[in-house]
């Protein structure tokens, strides 16, 4: 759908207070700190509780911006080439916007809401339908007033299922989000005490929540909830008394035998659910990948959406099976004292802290739990029910700390006294936490920083984090998780996945990322050396693990940690054989490396009759045989890999023939799991792809960006035309230039290679280049051109704006050696939202 701005002001009832042309409108903004194109974009300014829009109209005109609508008084004369919009309400102009663009399209369209999990299920029902479906939705969680117009502005003629958010606070919100979403069908997710404050009472909120649903065909939810079921049946008799032409269909779930959908038995292990349901299309089981109750509620609604939408029942399990983790707004870095630290300052209330305890559970690498915890805000519950509630949250897990802040909080003390902690301190204030901080002694311990805005955690944070330099490399968990589905989506049904973690993961951090590939079911993980392998074990880390190189001193540590040698020499053969005899172990498990074409390491074809031989006399279990394509993302070298398919295939065929149980076979590394398929056999070894670089340059999969590092400006210079830079005097200016130096160098993995011009870096939108060598600790860029730079300006080394692949080709090498390279002296902070 295309708009003028001339149609806007017909559909808004609104009136031009400035009319320069009749531009055409692509883009809505609200806030000035999102501009991304100027051209195009219609700016609302909408008032705040402290500034209202109007105040950034100067900046924004300054920028490009040239529509705007207000609904107050304003120099229009600051603005000769604007065309300005006025209008009595400017939040509800934008919504009358969205309502009129939501109009013009005729598609199912999933509306959902409830106090708790709307985002997890919209974006569930997003993985679940995209294979079937152009999905349009709410980017991230916006379901407010003002969010849930920006969503529906997306909609457009490709798109082919809608599904929508609505959170509301108080009464009276509901009907707006309502005329904006038009939902045809309806989601009620769990009603819980979340912005409880602005009704009086649950079944008022209830209430509110049903109004979005007025115009939809069928309303799912849980029916084990009385006073959701009451509600709802008083509410659809309503409708039916006024709407009788509109009649809407109950598709309700829970444990009762009248649900149409009914829950039968529930198996959990340490990570996935097993769910058996009995529904109109018969009894199935679904397995979903998470053993959480929140999770298990989740995917019912979303289990009953698809069943709604014909979808069988099969078709649903498999769906199931790939389903993978929705961000949690949560953060995960380095402290002081061997800390690890959770950051989610973002709110308190118990249904957020519970997902937050719930990933401090997940947590092993610590063998101290410490939880620092605000008073709970926007409840609606009774003070002592609420802390008596949050109390037994904290005590199923097991905290050994818990440090309290607040007033409320306090005052409910006597609330956390059977909790079985060690310590439980109580503080009035942030202040009066950071006054005592030094006498508090965090060591060793993952701590939990969970609190509302209001309280400033962030200090907290500040405080507990490991203090480095600032030069940081982020990894983005969930980029992580959607690249890992990426491929899991491109193997055989049968094949299994080895993710390799060896060299401190490509640099991102082995046990963060390794505990990711473990939640999401990876089969193995691949290090280089034992020592790798301890730390993961050490760490919580159980699932199996293959070392690729293991030294002789290392063979007790494989032993006492259950590590898995690949042997790949008759000399490392009988090493290890010795061993296991010399301690008595029976069946000790091992690996098999081939040698097909890379010469580097394994026992080659001619050695395969002797090679067996020895396996067959010796004690070991044999888990797989395996090789390594030489050249597997190169076309011109496909011949050879097929060459090496084959021969490896004859030789484990050899091997396996001598044996009765099942051997294990792979060889495709990352680029071989899309180029070649027929090579992925029992398994694959992913890589690099996790990080999001296809190296095999398929533009097959839709691979995100992982690694984002980044660094801050130390200084800026204003310097003359013939003076240098840097050491040896390598950077010559040829005119006068503003240079700024960055705290990165060679000591944190920048190469040396990207000095002088070859590198260059991200800085408020343009690329700079480097100027001079690169130092062991700094770099300096020319920044000339680029206004408003200030020192502790944030610039990308690589992310998103500057993919790893370019940075690479710039140095002349390989994305892995720039991912290994990033020194372990700068912070790694992982983020799973």
């Amino acid at each position: 759908m295309k708009y003028t701005i001339e149609d806007i002001v017909s559909i808004l009832h609104g009136s031009f207070r400035h009319f320069s042309k009749n531009d055409s409108i692509g883009y809505l903004l609200i806030d000035s700190r999102k501009l991304i194109f100027a051209d195009g974009s219609l700016f609302f300014a909408l008032r705040g509780p402290r500034r209202n829009g109007t105040a950034f109209m100067d900046d924004l005109y300054k920028r490009g911006v040239r529509n705007f609508v207000v609904d107050e008084k304003i120099a229009v004369s600051d603005y000769p080439e604007a065309n300005i919009v006025f209008v009595p309400d400017a939040l509800l102009a934008l919504q009358q916007l969205a309502a009129h663009h939501r109009q013009q399209f005729h598609i199912p369209v999933i509306g959902i809401t409830g106090s708790n999990g709307k985002t997890i299920v919209k974006e569930w029902l997003n993985q679940l339908l995209d294979d079937q479906y152009n999905i349009v939705r709410s980017p991230r969680s916006y379901n407010s007033q003002v969010g849930v117009p920006l969503s529906i502005w997306q909609m457009n003629e490709t798109h082919e299922l809608g599904i929508f958010e609505a959170g509301i606070s108080q009464s009276h919100e509901m009907e707006y989000l309502e005329a904006i979403i038009q939902p045809t069908i309806g989601v009620l997710t769990n009603i819980g005490e979340a912005h409880g404050e602005g009704f009086k009472n649950m079944e008022e909120k209830i209430d509110e929540k049903l109004k979005l649903f007025g115009q939809a065909s069928v309303v799912i939810y849980h029916s084990d909830d009385k006073k959701t079921s009451l509600a709802l049946t008083e509410w659809k008799n309503k409708r039916l008394a006024v709407a009788k032409d509109k009649p809407v269909e109950i598709l309700d779930w829970g444990y009762s035998k009248s649900a149409r959908v009914r829950i039968g038995a529930i198996d959990k292990t340490h990570a996935t659910t097993t769910i058996n349901l009995f529904s109109e299309m018969g009894t199935f089981l679904v397995t979903i990948p998470f053993a959480d109750d929140a999770s298990v509620e989740n995917a019912v609604h979303c289990i009953c959406v698809l069943l709604y939408l014909g979808i069988p029942a099969e078709a649903i399990r498999h769906k199931f099976i790939r389903l993978s983790v929705i961000a949690m707004r949560l953060e995960l870095k380095g402290g002081i004292n061997h800390c690890s630290i959770i950051n989610d300052s973002y709110s308190a209330d118990l249904s957020s802290l519970k997902i937050a305890l719930d990933f401090l559970s997940q947590q092993q690498q610590r063998p101290r739990r410490t939880v620092i915890l605000s008073d709970f805000l926007q409840s609606g519950k009774e003070e002592e029910e609420l802390y008596k509630e949050a109390a037994m949250l904290l005590k199923q897990i097991k905290i050994n700390r818990l440090i309290a802040i607040g007033e409320r909080i306090t005052a409910n003390k006597k609330m956390f006294e059977r909790m079985n902690a060690t310590e439980i301190i109580f503080f009035p204030s942030t202040e009066n936490f950071i006054k005592n901080f030094p006498q508090l002694h965090f060591r060793n311990e993952t701590v939990l920083i969970k609190g509302a805005r209001i309280f400033e955690f962030e200090k907290i944070d500040r405080l507990l984090a490991r203090q480095v330099h600032q030069t940081v490399l982020e990894i983005n968990l969930n980029a992580m998780a959607h690249n890992l589905k990426q491929y899991q989506q491109s193997l055989h049904p049968a094949t299994k996945l080895m993710a390799m973690v060896k060299a401190f993961a490509y640099g991102g951090g082995s046990y963060e990322v390794a505990s990711l590939l473990q939640f999401h079911k990876v089969d193995y993980l691949a290090v280089a050396y034992a020592d790798e392998g301890v730390e993961l074990r050490q760490s919580g880390i159980h699932m199996p693990i293959m070392v690729m190189n293991p030294e002789d001193s290392s063979f007790d540590a494989l032993v006492q940690y259950n590590l898995e040698p690949v042997i790949y020499s008759f000399r490392l053969l009988r090493a290890i054989e010795n061993f296991s005899k010399k301690e008595g172990i029976q069946q000790m498990p091992v690996h098999i490396e081939m040698e097909t074409g890379m010469n580097r390491l394994g026992f080659p074809g001619k050695d395969v009759p002797e090679l067996t031989a020895a396996l067959i006399k010796s004690s070991f279990t044999l888990k797989s045989i395996f090789s390594h394509l030489a050249a597997s993302d190169e076309a011109q070298h496909d011949l050879f890999t097929m060459e090496q398919g084959r021969s490896f295939l004859q030789m484990a065929a050899q091997i396996q023939e001598a044996f009765t149980y099942p051997i294990l076979k792979h060889l495709a590394n990352t680029a071989a799991i899309v180029r070649h398929p027929q090579l992925q056999l029992d398994m694959v070894r992913l890589g690099i792809g996790l990080y999001g670089i296809d190296t095999a340059s398929s533009n097959q999969l839709a691979l995100e960006e992982v690694s984002v590092l980044k660094s801050t400006i130390a200084q800026v210079r204003y310097l003359r035309e013939g003076e240098t830079v840097g050491y040896n005097r390598k950077g010559t200016l040829d005119r006068n230039a503003v240079i700024a130096t960055v705290r990165i160098g060679y000591a944190d993995g920048y190469p040396r290679s990207l000095g002088n011009g070859a590198g260059k870096m991200w800085l408020k939108g343009q690329l700079v280049p480097t100027i001079g060598s690169i130092c062991m600790d700094m770099t300096m860029v020319d920044i000339t051109g680029v206004t408003g730079v200030k020192e502790n300006d944030e610039i990308i080394v690589f992310g998103k704006e500057v993919s790893v692949q370019q940075v690479a080709h710039w140095a002349q090498t390989i994305p892995y050696e720039i991912l290994t390279g990033v020194s372990q002296r700068v912070k790694r902070i992982y983020f799973e939202e």
